[in-house]
């Protein structure tokens, strides 16, 4: 034999030596049959880990509500959740530290909708403090919100005669003596209005928006019996100075006709509305009247339309000097506005016309008293 393969073998005879020697070992010690076993395993064997099963996760998918959110990714959106007879079945976003916008009517045969409720007892009693609408400001746990559909039947809401007074305001005056020249009784004291408006805001009324007084003419909706709504016709400065943090203190919805011609200043807080007194037809006519009853329908729809566009809205529109006729009414429905106010006095109800809505004037001198005895 060659001196390397005599080499190898003693090698191998050495290591074998050595295997057995410790085996024997550990079979002395105690180790048995195990120490003999672990000794025979196949090297490979003993290096290979025992992999660990993974457990399975599954992720939930997320509801309308939270997708809503998601796809936005904004952390004052709200996404409202509608439940209840006829609700929507997608919900709907909403925006944190603003009223709530365009929530929906809905509509179902031979019923009336009695709006919506954050709570079921609440939407069960119909209860006006808690019913939701656009004069609320939007306020959600977590970023969101589900609201409850209340109804009522067409003989029930017809029973109840409901009869809702709009306040017609003009300018304002800080002097209790009033303002002097033939506009004196435009003006209202300050002092006034602020009690108004506490009487309002203290004493259960509910505020509607114009998309549920016109639901409620047709018939569609259900206004709580102690529904009022606040307008100020020609935005005069003393209505920014002087009535507007007065509407704001108190939380209550309001809308400022503007003349756009003249000035499309930004809502002075979320609580004013702002809309449409004609965009330049605030002035006489041929014959002395407003030019509203002096022009062609094409032509008031053309001044309307500017005005719309300057203030990013069509709904409804207060008459100059609440002159109107067929034609001017004509001219409003082409502009694409649905409601239109005079200066008629009366309340509106059912079936009211949708294009002569009548007010409650205030005068200068008309304090609490001769409100309550207007409005209740």
């Amino acid at each position: 034999m060659a001196s390397g393969g005599r080499r190898r073998w003693r090698i191998a005879a050495i290591i074998i030596a050595a295997a057995a020697a410790a085996a024997a070992a550990l079979v002395a010690s105690g180790g048995g049959l195990a120490a003999y076993l672990w000794m025979s395993r196949a090297p490979a064997e003993a290096a290979t880990p025992t992999p660990t099963p993974r457990a399975s996760v599954t992720v939930p998918p997320l509801t309308p509500a939270e997708q809503l959110l998601a796809d936005t990714d904004d952390p004052l959106a709200c996404a409202v959740t509608f439940t209840g007879e006829g609700a929507p079945a997608d919900p709907q976003l909403q925006w944190q530290g603003g009223l709530y916008q365009a929530l929906p009517i809905p509509a179902l045969d031979g019923r009336v909708f009695a709006g919506w409720y954050g709570t079921p007892a609440d939407a069960a009693a119909l209860t006006v403090a808690a019913r939701v609408n656009g004069a609320d400001p939007v306020l959600c746990d977590e970023q969101q919100i589900e609201l409850f559909a209340a109804w009522r039947t067409a003989e029930e809401n017809a029973a109840e005669g409901v009869q809702v007074p709009i306040l017609m305001y003009h300018q304002f005056t800080a002097n209790p003596e009033g303002e002097s020249g033939w506009l004196r009784g435009n003006y209202a004291y300050i002092g006034d209005f602020d009690a108004h408006m506490n009487h309002i805001a203290t004493t259960g009324f509910y505020l509607p928006t114009w998309d549920e007084l016109s639901a409620f003419i047709d018939g569609r909706l259900s206004l709580p019996a102690r529904s009022v709504i606040i307008t100020d016709d020609d935005a005069d400065q003393t209505w920014f100075d002087l009535a507007a943090p007065v509407v704001t203190k108190h939380e209550l919805l309001a809308t400022s006709f503007m003349v756009t011609a003249y000035r499309s200043d930004p809502p002075p807080s979320m609580y004013v509305l702002r809309r449409s007194h004609t965009h330049d037809m605030h002035q006489a006519g041929a014959d002395g009247d407003g030019l509203m009853v002096n022009w062609t329908a094409d032509q008031i729809a053309a001044d309307l339309n500017v005005s719309g566009d300057t203030l990013g809205v069509r709904e409804v529109i207060a008459y100059p000097f609440g002159h109107y006729n067929d034609t001017s009414k004509e001219g409003v429905l082409k502009a694409g506005y649905e409601l239109a106010r005079t200066i008629e006095p009366g309340t509106v109800r059912i079936g009211t016309d949708k294009l002569a809505l009548p007010v409650v004037r205030i005068d200068y001198g008309m304090g609490l008293d001769a409100l309550i005895s207007r409005i209740g």
